[in-house]
């Protein structure tokens, strides 16, 4: 980019969130194309065909499907292959969720299938790389922009935005925050935010089992924390450990073998002996809302807006989401030819997500405190309220719903052809 750039909108962090808010938009059906641009200093290429399947790895629902294919990048995440023989991408068409009080084959275990849903699958386990470089790409071929600088500050204005950043000064109409959770951009408008430290740490790493995991997601709820086997495409499955600090740190700090026989364990042998295929990566856990969402000329969105526990697997489903919900309302307010930087626009994307992010972040703090470190009344309730949901067809479809996305308020992106 030159030294100077006027563009329509800015988005700051290429992740996920980011590279959709910014497919979307580059494809709005506007007057004429809107100048969309992000800055992104990592940008990740596509795996090669053959590429080992990398560790970090996202559950993306039906409605995330939808969004990814209204941004143009669905193709793209379902073209790379794996080893030569098939997609990258891994269908799970069930989910097995139990406590360590039972064995994940009691009657006792809560088990969800597609079928009862009249769905082919209940999502798909993609790479994180391949999701990102998937959505720049469609942002790219959709007319946008790619800039790989950093931001140095940035000033809002009457009529815009001034950003400085490592290449050079652009000036935007509207600044999209999409820069995790220490967000540079959330900071710099004023805006604040309440974080709580979960005192857990979630390890990942590709694994081999002795049994095929048939398509499935499993959990365990244990009291030291909450372990799941995610499915991948060449057979292998991805662990997220999420255990309190002290025990992570001592998981960590185990040879190869010595964290295979701990694996083995928490999972009850689930899907038979394991054995590590890739070295173990760790993050620590928190949760953090920011208290407005907007300020004049500027949105926050994905872990910038707010970060939940990675549990339920919806961190970055929710900021799809979000990128979908920004994407229409600006679009919204241009084709009513107002300002999409005004916060009458801008707080009604606010008011949208703020509450669906609320309440599903509330519901996985609920399980991660009853079901993983809670042993009085209302865990031992909770216990039993798997095995209630697990004899209900009606409360299966909630959930699965829940887990598809496909319920609440969903932007248009996120809908089925002809809407719902």
């Amino acid at each position: 980019m030159s030294s100077v750039d006027v563009i329509d909108v800015l988005i700051v962090g290429g992740g996920p969130a980011g590279a959709c808010a910014g497919a979307l938009l580059s494809r709005a059906p506007t007057s004429k194309p809107l100048r969309v641009a992000i800055l992104e200093p990592k940008r990740p290429s596509v795996p090669a065909d053959g590429d080992p399947m990398d560790s970090r790895v996202v559950a993306i629902s039906r409605a995330s499907e939808r969004i990814l294919g209204a941004a143009g990048a669905w193709a793209g995440v379902r073209a790379p292959l794996i080893k030569g023989t098939g997609s990258r991408l891994c269908a799970y068409e069930r989910m097995c969720v139990w406590h360590e009080s039972v064995s994940a084959g009691s009657a006792d275990a809560l088990r969800f299938d597609a079928a009862d849903a009249g769905e082919p699958n209940l999502g798909y386990i993609v790479e994180s790389r391949l999701l990102q470089a998937a959505l720049l790409d469609a942002l790219v071929e959709g007319g946008g922009a790619v800039d790989p600088a950093q931001l140095i500050r940035l000033q809002i204005e009457e009529k815009g935005v001034r950003v400085e950043t490592s290449r050079g000064e652009i000036q935007a109409r509207l600044v999209i925050g999409a820069d995790g959770a220490r967000s540079a951009v959330r900071n710099a408008v004023g805006l604040t935010a309440e974080s709580a430290d979960y005192r857990e740490t979630a390890i990942v790493a590709n694994v081999a089992t002795e049994r095929p995991h048939e398509s499935t997601a499993w959990q365990r709820f244990m009291h030291d924390g909450t372990l799941a086997f995610l499915p991948l495409a060449d057979g292998s499955s991805s662990i997220v450990w999420s255990a309190d600090n002290d025990r992570a740190a001592a998981l960590l700090a185990q040879s190869t073998e010595a964290f295979a026989d701990e694996l083995n364990r928490a999972s009850d042998l689930a899907l038979g002996a394991t054995r590590l295929l890739t070295d173990r990566n760790s993050f620590p856990l928190q949760r953090l809302t920011a208290h407005r969402y907007v300020a004049y000329r500027c949105a926050l969105i994905g872990d910038a807006a707010h970060v939940v526990h990675p549990l339920a697997g919806q961190g970055v489903n929710l900021g799809l989401l979000d990128a979908a919900a920004l994407a229409q309302v600006v679009t919204d307010a241009l084709a009513a030819r107002e300002d999409p930087g005004a916060l009458r626009a801008l707080r009604s994307y606010e008011r949208w997500r703020k509450s669906e992010v609320a309440f599903i972040g509330s519901a996985i703090d609920a399980f991660d405190r009853f079901l993983s470190h809670g042993d009085g009344l209302v865990s031992q309730l909770a216990r039993r309220g798997m095995s209630w949901v697990n004899r209900s067809q009606e409360a299966k479809r909630f959930f699965i719903g829940r887990a598809l996305g496909v319920t609440g308020e969903l932007p248009r992106a996120a809908q089925a052809a002809g809407g719902r």
